[in-house]
């Protein structure tokens, strides 16, 4: 008997997807929220760090996939982020320093390699039709690349996506 498939990997930005960048909500003076048992961290902590939605942690971890940081956050994102969201640590990418200058976006050849041929979401705010072309022209496996309105980060809409492609890629 084979062993079953790997499970599909689901490359996850911060800023603008995690941490939108549109209006702020009411936050208390002084503290960011942790209403549902997520830790609270002083204001100060990152200007933007309020905007994080705990619930999109309960979210991400029932996806049938492994998670994986794909963010400038490097290892931050598990040191500040996974405590607010409810998650465990999370392996992260590691991006290898490049001069490349174009359409590509800088993290689209790191996370095909990371991939090795496996199905995978990539969610960020940042993906461009350049990266769309590039991903299945040299990825194999099938790919989702969802483009999050950092205004807003993750909605309800980004998520149905999300758990479509995933139940189908299985």
């Amino acid at each position: 008997m084979s062993a079953p498939a790997p499970r599909p990997l689901l490359f996850l930005d911060v800023d603008g997807t995690l941490i939108p960048f549109g209006t702020p909500t009411a936050t208390p003076p002084g503290m960011s929220h942790g209403s549902t048992g997520a830790p609270a961290l002083p204001a100060d902590a990152h200007p933007l760090l309020h905007k994080v939605d705990p619930e999109h942690g309960r979210r991400l971890t029932v996806l049938p996939c492994d998670l994986v940081w794909a963010t400038t956050w490097m290892s931050d994102a598990n040191d500040v982020l996974a405590p607010l969201l409810g998650l465990p640590a999370l392996p992260v990418l590691d991006w290898p320093d490049s001069d490349e200058i174009g359409l590509l976006h800088w993290k689209t050849r790191g996370l095909v390699e990371w991939a090795q041929g496996r199905p995978f979401v990539w969610v960020d705010d940042e993906i461009s039709h350049a990266d769309q072309e590039w991903v299945s022209t040299h990825h194999q496996a099938p790919a989702l690349l969802h483009r999050v309105d950092p205004r807003r980060g993750l909605t309800e809409r980004d998520f149905t996506v999300i758990e479509s492609w995933l139940m189908q890629a299985r």
